[in-house]
């Protein structure tokens, strides 16, 4: 089963913009520019978010960037986490205003100091691994 199939019809009672983004990857233009960033080990994916009360999807608002920290998901101010390139990767992007900018990092770890020639960062995983 591929994505374009598993979309189809999948979209019920989303928000338009999160409708408009599901219905978009059924279009020639954007299969076309996910075979070429295909070719760079990237993907599409949908900025969102989950009202907290009713599970309700909704566009990531700008002022957030999802974070995965110990394999959990959460959001966290964008200004947070924008200025900390030391612990943040950045794994999403979005397209804001005149740039693209992070709307997705992951939360890493340094292991300097473990004989490596230099700074070697892992994922933040949960206390105990």
């Amino acid at each position: 089963m591929t994505t374009a199939t598993v979309s189809q019809g999948n979209a019920f009672g989303l928000p338009p913009a999160l409708k408009v983004a599901q219905d978009a990857i059924q279009f020639p233009e954007v299969q076309q520019m996910l075979r070429k960033q295909s070719g760079y080990g990237l993907g599409v994916f949908m900025p969102h978010r989950q009202v907290e009360q009713t599970g309700e999807f909704q566009p990531l608002a700008d002022q957030f960037v999802q974070v995965e920290s110990g394999l959990a998901v959460s959001l966290q101010a964008t200004d947070e986490v924008a200025g900390r390139p030391d612990r943040f990767l950045p794994v999403g992007w979005f397209w804001r205003s005149v740039s693209s900018t992070a709307s997705a990092v992951c939360k890493m770890v340094s292991d300097a100091g473990r004989g490596s020639a230099g700074p070697c960062v892992k994922h933040k995983m949960p206390e105990g691994n």
